[in-house]
């Protein structure tokens, strides 16, 4: 495999999970996060330098499947969030069916549901998490990844899918209604946008 510093990488949809899947990231969750600072995708080069860690490390984070790489940089979302959210989170469900809530169940987003039941699956959504928090510090941490839901006894196809993915600190959870199409750019997109968002307002604040 050619260590090329012209090549640009990002993040695959298995890598944004393993980024943001944990409300305190350790530090390969912080290296990969790095990857989606900035209005354009880093070469090793900027990566390194950002990350404090040596160019590398970044072929280790490739080679389980979190990173890929591209052979031009690739613009960062640059839309007002409002007007990005329905459009990137629909392509997350076979069904177009999905909520983006807050970890506090306030309905950030949603896609092909109406908002009186995008707020019920929001304040659901708060519900599971603080569950999961109390399991947690009784010792069990099993409850504290992904949930479905099923409608059929075979459990094949989930009804509802509950995610939980954290943003410099901020929780979220994206309710998927029916096929979860989580290895999907669209999930890459919505963390890089999210975290945009959340910069510019630092910035401008």
């Amino acid at each position: 495999m050619t260590k090329d510093a012209t090549d640009w990488f990002t993040l695959t949809p298995a890598g944004a999970l393993r980024a943001f899947g944990q409300s305190k990231p350790d530090d390969i969750a912080l290296r990969l996060q790095v990857l989606l600072t900035g209005e354009h995708t880093l070469d090793a080069t900027a990566w390194s330098s950002k990350s404090g860690a040596d160019k590398s490390e970044l072929w280790s984070l490739e080679a389980p499947g979190w990173v890929q790489r591209l052979q031009r940089p690739l613009q960062g979302p640059d839309a007002k969030l409002d007007d990005f959210l329905q459009h990137v989170i629909a392509g997350l469900s076979g069904e177009r069916k999905v909520v983006l809530a807050s970890d506090g169940g306030f309905c950030l987003g949603r896609a092909g549901i109406e908002q009186d039941e995008a707020e019920v699956l929001s304040a659901a959504a708060a519900d599971f998490g603080e569950y999961a928090a109390r399991q947690a510090r009784r010792g069990w941490h099993g409850a504290s990844n992904y949930l479905a839901f099923h409608d059929d006894r075979e459990f094949l196809l989930p009804s509802y899918c509950f995610v939980p993915f954290w943003v410099d600190g901020a929780g979220y959870w994206l309710v998927i209604i029916g096929e979860p199409l989580l290895n999907s750019p669209a999930l890459v997109e919505l963390m890089w946008g999210i975290k945009e968002a959340g910069t510019r307002f630092s910035a401008s604040g």
